[in-house]
C-alpha cells in the first residue's frame, strides 16, 4: 500500500513513502529548476560540430557555481562529472569526455543543480549542425510522448497513466520504450518516490496527489527498447546500436493538475528540432 506523508516529517533517505510538499517547497523548487532550465538554454549556444562533451561538463559546473549552486551527480555514487552526456545511442548516463561532437550526433544533456537545497532536474536533446531526419523524428516523437505524459498529471489520475500514454504514442509511431530507467521523486532529494515509468497500464500505480514532486523523463529508441551498462558502470546503451533520446521535465501537482517547473524560460524546451512540428498536448 503506497504511504503519503509530509515531506518535513520523512527522513532524509528514500524510505519508499511519498513526500508531500508544501507551497514554500514548491517556491524551492522553481527557483532550483529555472535555475537548470536556464543554464539548458545558455548550453544551447555553444553545442557545435568540435565542442566535446568535458567542455560541456565543465560549463555546466561554472554556470551553477557562479549562481550559488551545485551539481547533483558531482561525486554521486562515485559518478565524477557534473552532467550527463549522451549521444546517439547511448540511452543515459553519458560520460563526459575530450571526445569533440560530430556534424550529424543528437546528444542529450542531462543537468541537475541543487540551489538552496532543492533539486532542480531537467534534460534536453540537442543536435549536432544538420542531423538526419529520422534521428530529428525521433527527437520530436520523444518530445511529444513527454508532452502527453505531463498532460495526464493531474489529481485523481494514476501513475500508470503517465506511462501508458508515453508507451501508446512511441509504439504507434514504431519506436520503443526503455523499461531500464524510470523518472522518480525528486526535491530535497535527488531519487526518491515514487518511480515514474514510462510504460504502463491506465487505472495501475500510486494515486497521483497534490504535493508531489517528480520527473518524467522517456527514453525512447528508434530501434528496440533493450539497453546495455558498459563496463565503467554507468553509460547505459541500445543493444541494437540503434538512436535514442530522451526530454525530462521536473512537475509538480496542484489542486487543478500541475506546474512544469523546467519549462524553458526562453522558449528552447527543444533545441534545434522544429517545434512546429510536434503538435501540443491536449488540455
Amino acid at each position: 500500500m503506497t504511504s503519503y506523508l509530509e515531506a518535513e516529517v520523512l527522513p532524509a533517505r528514500n524510505t519508499g513513502a511519498i513526500r508531500l510538499y508544501d507551497a514554500a517547497a514548491f517556491e524551492g523548487m522553481r527557483r532550483a529548476c529555472q535555475l537548470t532550465a536556464r543554464c539548458l538554454d545558455a548550453l544551447a549556444a555553444i553545442i557545435q560540430p568540435g565542442v566535446t562533451t568535458e567542455e560541456i561538463d565543465a560549463f555546466v559546473f561554472r554556470y551553477g557555481y557562479e549562481a550559488g549552486a551545485l551539481p547533483a551527480t558531482l561525486n554521486y555514487r562515485g559518478y565524477m562529472k557534473s552532467v550527463c552526456t549522451s549521444i546517439n545511442h547511448v540511452v543515459c548516463h553519458g560520460i563526459p569526455n575530450d571526445k569533440p561532437l560530430r556534424e550529424g550526433d543528437i546528444v542529450n544533456i542531462d543537468v541537475t543543480l541543487i540551489l538552496d537545497g532543492y533539486h532542480g532536474d531537467a534534460s534536453r536533446m540537442y543536435l549536432v549542425g544538420r542531423v538526419k531526419r529520422a534521428a530529428e523524428r525521433l527527437c520530436e516523437v520523444t518530445y511529444r510522448s513527454l508532452l502527453l505524459a505531463i498532460d495526464e498529471v493531474k489529481p485523481g489520475n494514476r501513475m500508470g497513466d503517465i506511462g501508458a500514454a508515453i508507451q501508446a504514442y512511441a509504439e504507434a509511431e514504431r519506436c520503443s520504450v526503455v523499461r531500464d530507467f524510470c523518472g522518480h521523486g525528486v526535491g530535497r532529494l535527488f531519487h526518491d518516490a515514487p518511480n515514474v515509468l514510462h510504460y504502463g497500464r491506465r487505472g495501475e500505480g500510486a494515486e497521483i496527489r497534490p504535493g508531489m514532486i517528480f520527473t518524467i523523463e522517456p527514453m525512447i529508441n528508434l530501434g528496440r527498447p533493450h539497453v546495455k551498462v558498459l563496463a565503467d558502470g554507468w553509460t547505459a546503451v541500445t543493444r541494437d546500436r540503434a538512436l535514442s533520446a530522451q526530454y525530462e521535465h521536473t512537475v509538480g501537482v496542484t489542486e487543478a493538475g500541475c506546474e512544469v517547473f523546467t519549462l524553458s524560460p526562453a522558449g528552447l524546451d527543444t533545441p534545434g528540432v522544429t517545434v512546429s512540428k510536434i503538435p501540443a498536448a491536449a488540455g
